[in-house]
């Protein structure tokens, strides 16, 4: 073979090599990287990573000429570079909280529990009779702020004459961090029980959307807390327990997953040290409490376009092309981390059937027609929780129930309202315990 056509292969071979070498130190680092849990920022994985190439590297070029020796070194110092920028914060590594809403007052209150969480207070307004009976509202996430399209549809509910109070769980948006090991599905309950009794307006209704619905499902198993609780609206629950978690999945109709717009913005998981953070705890490679990047930190790093597919699966697939704008980027706050640590303690919990069932506190579920959520989730609170009175099935809409588009916002308020009001459901009574067979079978 001509030497002219020899070079190009030697130079193609010695580029393969190179970024072979490029790809087994990464390789090497993210795996010392998941058995040592984020040490140390990740330094302590990237030392030694990079400790092994260089040892690896003088080994392989013992005995040539010194020139010789710094060719290896080249793909070293390359990876080396690559990997320590998973080793370097670029945001705060302490709490920034969200500034202040324009349009409410943050107030922060220190339950018994420990907690201390920032509280939104929206007086009842409008010419509707005053409701003697506050209510209480309990966001989904679970770690998560509440939006500026939630506020909206708490001053609704106050314009129809509610004494409507919110807070953030402990963690999410301007509530102070907990310690990682303090949080737990548990905690979120009795945060739950501890503030209604702070409150102290007597027995609270409760409206609890998305995981918020988890904490109230489960708050209705345990008398010391039901009993201070009026009425509940379970809207769009997620797995109440380990069983209900572990349980076949099945969706409601389609949503805008996969065919809304990208969403615009900038996304923390474009970034190196969060994208493989973030990507490495949500596989369960890295625990919550990992010392990659603090609880802090990941906070501060979070965006509203990480979370884009997610928004998405929270609307119709007839909305995809004109799902709202849900939250400020001065607003949103999201705690992946924290959300990961109560998601598996749910996981881990044993079945609440049995106390569920001796609830006594009159409750309405409400499912949307384009959920997200497992239907099998929604279903066995149904099926189990005895006390539920009525089921209202919100056709047109996603995850999201109230979203600002249409009449959504007004239709969701209203069959809020009648229930608490102990007045004819706006919509039929569907699906019921009877149903269930029937609603799985039919994919409702």
């Amino acid at each position: 073979m001509p030497s002219s056509a020899i070079r190009p292969l030697r130079l193609a071979g010695r580029l393969l090599a190179a970024a072979a070498a490029v790809v087994g130190l990464a390789a090497l680092f993210l795996a010392l990287l998941i058995a040592t849990d984020g040490a140390g920022s990740g330094f302590a994985a990237w030392s030694v990573a990079v400790g092994i190439a260089v040892v690896a590297a003088m080994w392989l070029t013992r005995g040539r000429s010194w020139r010789a020796r710094l060719v290896p070194f080249l793909p070293v110092l390359v990876a080396a570079a690559l990997t320590l920028s998973v080793c370097i914060p670029t945001v705060p590594t302490t709490r920034h909280h969200p500034s202040a809403l324009s349009f409410v007052a943050t107030e922060h209150w220190r339950l018994s529990t420990g907690s201390r969480v920032a509280v939104y207070h929206y007086p009842p307004a409008g010419n509707s009779s005053r409701q003697r009976v506050p209510l209480v509202y309990l966001n989904g996430g679970p770690v998560r702020g509440i939006s500026v399209l939630d506020h909206r549809f708490l001053q609704r509910l106050a314009g129809r004459g509610y004494d409507v109070y919110a807070y953030e769980q402990a963690g999410g948006g301007r509530s102070d961090l907990l310690p990682m090991n303090e949080y737990s599905i548990t905690r979120s309950v009795h945060d739950l029980g501890a503030f209604v009794s702070k409150l102290g307006k007597g027995p609270a209704d409760v409206l609890g959307f998305s995981s918020g619905a988890v904490v109230l499902t489960r708050a209705l198993a345990e008398p010391a807390i039901a009993d201070h609780l009026h009425r509940a609206v379970i809207a769009e629950p997620g797995p109440m327990d380990g069983p209900t978690a572990r349980m076949a999945e099945q969706k409601g109709r389609p949503s805008a997953r996969g065919i809304a717009p990208a969403m615009t913005g900038p996304r923390s998981t474009r970034v190196p040290r969060y994208a493989v953070a973030f990507g490495l705890m949500r596989l369960g490679l890295l625990s919550p409490d990992n010392g990659l990047v603090g609880q802090a930190e990941g906070d501060n790093a979070f965006t509203a376009a990480d979370l884009g597919s997610d928004t998405a699966s929270a609307y119709c697939a007839r909305d995809a092309h004109r799902i709202p704008v849900e939250d400020t980027e001065r607003n949103f706050s999201f705690s992946a981390a924290a959300s990961l640590r109560i998601q598996q303690t749910i996981k881990d919990s044993p079945s609440i059937v049995p106390q569920l069932r001796r609830s006594r506190t009159p409750a309405m579920l409400m499912i949307a027609e384009c959920s997200s959520q497992v239907r099998q989730w929604q279903t066995t609170v149904l099926a189990d929780n005895l006390a539920i009175q009525r089921t209202q099935y919100m056709p047109g809409v996603g995850h999201h129930m109230w979203n600002g588009l249409d009449e959504n916002d007004q239709r969701a308020a209203s069959v809020i309202t009648a229930f608490l009001q102990d007045k004819p459901a706006p919509l039929p009574d569907y699906p019921t315990r009877a149903d269930i067979p029937a609603f799985l079978r039919d994919h409702k």
